[in-house]
């Protein structure tokens, strides 16, 4: 297995760079795993493919304004973009700016005081706030966007689930920005369950893979939980022979790190904590029967975890169709259901 095998050709006109309206007129590609044809619908359509009794986990992480500008002491301008909260007051971030080494002084658009304390790899830095800068964001802070997104967003709030609850993440679960509160309570009516679960999305969920074996990547950790009643619902909907559909690939990676630890004849277990789960082809699915996903970008960890749950050769095919049929790729793109 070779990183070039999860390589294809995409268009940069099909790179979506606004959001469709409404949220659930994005077009929706339905995949069978059992069999050889392709449907192509609307996302408001997506409950005439499931069943009652099937359980939609999403991920109800939501993203932070993690984008913010601080001056140097001899007044130039610092970019910092949070990552990741390691401390109270203490986050990983990338920087961008000469010389922001550690022992440099900070100074935010508002005036609250920063230093940088760590270097890491890159232009990573570990950046320590005089107190918790959570609390300024929604005044200083601006939605970091991934970088192949180059029209400026009207709304942020298109960058959010609407069913966001839990702020922690540096990017959006795009595979839940399809759905709206009306298909929601329209799944609800049809015997279509619920379950919330909460995975704080990293900016590395971007990053190609640059080794040439993908085996010899290092996976991004990402912190998420699953409660003892989200546990509960996965377990009951399994027993009564329904399906567990994850929304999305953060969803997908913290059900089955759930189902590490689960004990014999339960799919998961609750589990919170940082996860490390990198899903190759080989993998073996154990609490996942379904998907909702978007269209990944190529070489990446993501494309690589759903060709484990449909296979590498068909997943290709099946991008090629959607260049071909001009889907739209990546956040704000189309969608894919697959059974």
């Amino acid at each position: 297995m070779k990183t070039s095998d999860f390589d294809y050709n995409l268009p940069p006109e099909r790179i979506a760079q606004t959001p469709v309206e409404p949220r659930h007129a994005a077009r929706l590609l339905v995949l069978r795993r059992d069999q050889a044809g392709l449907e192509h619908t609307t996302f408001w359509h997506i409950g005439e493919y499931l069943r009652p009794g099937d359980l939609l986990v999403v991920n109800e992480t939501r993203v932070i304004p993690a984008r913010v500008f601080a001056h140097k002491p001899t007044g130039g301008q610092v970019e910092i973009l949070l990552l990741k909260k390691v401390a109270e007051c203490t986050w990983e971030a990338l920087v961008g700016g000469k010389r922001v080494l550690p022992g440099l002084s900070l100074r935010l658009e508002d005036g609250l005081q920063a230093e940088v304390t760590g270097e890491l790899n890159g232009s990573r830095r570990l950046v320590r706030f005089e107190e918790p800068v959570e609390s300024h964001l929604e005044h200083i802070g601006q939605m970091p966007l991934p970088p192949y997104i180059h029209t400026p967003l009207q709304d942020p709030q298109r960058y959010q689930t609407v069913y966001a609850a839990t702020p922690g993440s540096a990017a959006a679960p795009t595979a839940g920005l399809h759905f709206t509160p009306e298909l929601i309570g329209r799944l609800e009516e049809q015997g279509v369950g619920l379950a919330r679960v909460t995975l704080h999305v990293g900016l590395d969920t971007f990053a190609p893979v640059k080794e040439d074996d993908p085996q010899q990547h290092h996976i991004h950790t990402e912190w998420c939980e699953l409660t003892p009643e989200v546990a509960a619902q996965v377990n009951a909907t399994r027993r009564a022979g329904g399906r567990v559909v994850a929304v999305g690939t953060t969803s997908v990676r913290t059900l089955e790190s759930a189902a590490q630890a689960a004990a014999a004849g339960q799919a998961v277990a609750p589990f919170s904590g940082t996860t490390g789960l990198y899903i190759l082809p080989g993998y073996r699915f154990r609490a996942v029967d379904a998907m909702v996903t978007n269209f990944h970008l190529p070489r990446s960890t993501l494309l690589m975890l759903v060709s484990a749950f449909v296979g590498r050769e068909r997943i290709l095919e099946v991008y090629q169709e959607a260049v071909q049929r001009e889907y739209r790729f990546f956040s704000f793109g189309d969608a894919m259901l697959l059974l």
